[in-house]
């Protein structure tokens, strides 16, 4: 057996609903995305929802809807895709990044206050791997220094947190639908908000700057191609409507890979949701305690298990470290994490006795002598 680290799950309704558009001649800017847009914010519990092409693109939209700009400071994490910081970057404002708490990966809230500024003007909080943040901590500080919220939930599509959705506690909140999300329109990416403001800018802004009742090539802004197509916007149409199966099935997997590696939670460290929390697994990442990481994902590798590191820590990259000065040790949880964190083949098709077999391999390769 082969096990990729992810796949999609697409169905025939998917095919069903891309062949409409395919047929239908209109294939950008047309009632699909509205729909999807629509059917979205339902679902999040959102007033407003803006379809673009990436959840990078709707970082960027998001930001510039806040009123980032040049010289600004924004709070954020250093563990996390670097998405979410190249986007601060992108609107001339500079990323400070605040440690995580060990053990849920997320940002700590207990040191964000030590790195606010008079400079700082938002706190963007990431809900890593599809759990949210401890949101009454950062709601209460951002409150007290007066500082906007914006959410990166692209890994956390349907989380909750004390039983409100992951999205619905800032400015805006920016989600992603990458083919190893809980939901796939391929590439693409949504952006919610309650502000009617922040939303007919962020419509304007990803159509080149374009109002809604100008003339085609009427432009009152800056603005940027980051329009989703309407082939994206059926395939998340279609995922949507079985959102709860897919986010379900996800957490049967992690249930089962849970039964199989607790016990030996010395060798790889499970993940673990705090109580309150809806978890609802964009990837499976066990921490590598006793092993060299690399060396067990090269060990995986030779059995057909494809394992991937998941985060480097943002601040170690080579344009981060020369344009800040950061180094090693600035942040040892996000870093600690960063070289033990190793994620497992996780995807709708797994079965209870492949998840076995994976971690039999595993615990395996852990408990060797060399």
């Amino acid at each position: 057996m082969k096990y990729p680290i992810a796949k999609p799950y697409i169905g025939k309704k998917e095919e069903k609903y891309v062949l409409e558009v395919l047929r239908s001649g209109v294939l950008s800017m047309g009632l699909k995305t509205e729909k999807f847009e629509k059917k979205f914010a339902e679902f999040i519990g959102a007033k407003y929802a803006c379809a673009v092409s990436s959840g990078t693109a709707g970082l960027h939209l998001a930001l510039i809807s806040a009123g980032i700009g040049k010289g600004d400071e924004v709070i954020t994490t250093p563990f996390s895709f670097v998405a979410s910081a190249n986007a601060i970057l992108y609107v001339g404002a500079k990323p400070v990044f605040v440690d995580i708490d060990p053990e849920t990966y997320n940002i700590d809230p207990e040191k964000i206050e030590k790195k606010i500024t008079k400079k700082t003007k938002a706190i963007l909080v990431v809900h890593i791997f599809g759990q949210s943040a401890d949101m009454n901590s950062i709601v209460k500080i951002a409150k007290k220094r007066n500082l906007k919220i914006i959410e990166d939930a692209c890994e956390s599509l349907g989380a909750k947190y004390r039983g409100k959705n992951v999205g619905m506690f800032g400015e805006s909140a920016v989600f992603a639908f990458y083919p190893n999300k809980q939901m796939t329109t391929g590439e693409g990416g949504m952006v919610v908000t309650n502000d009617k403001k922040v939303y007919e800018l962020c419509r304007s802004l990803r159509n080149q700057g374009r109002l809604e009742n100008a003339q085609w090539l009427d432009h009152v802004r800056l603005g940027y191609n980051y329009r989703l197509d309407e082939m994206s916007a059926a395939l998340g149409i279609a995922q949507l409507e079985k959102i709860k199966f897919l986010i379900s099935e996800k957490q049967k997997i992690a249930g089962w890979y849970d039964k199989y590696l607790s016990a030996y939670r010395n060798l790889a460290q499970v993940p673990i949701v705090v109580p309150g929390n809806v978890h609802t697994r964009f990837i499976y990442v066990v921490l590598i305690r006793n092993k060299n990481r690399n060396q067990v994902i090269k060990r995986l590798s030779r059995c057909g298990i494809t394992a991937k590191p998941y985060f480097p820590s943002i601040h170690l990259f080579k344009f981060y470290r020369a344009s800040f000065g950061y180094r090693p040790g600035d942040f040892p949880a996000s870093e600690l994490v960063s070289n033990k964190a190793l994620a497992l083949p996780f995807y709708i098709g797994l079965k209870e006795q492949d998840v076995r077999h994976i971690c039999k391999i595993l615990i395996k390769i852990l408990t060797a002598n060399s």
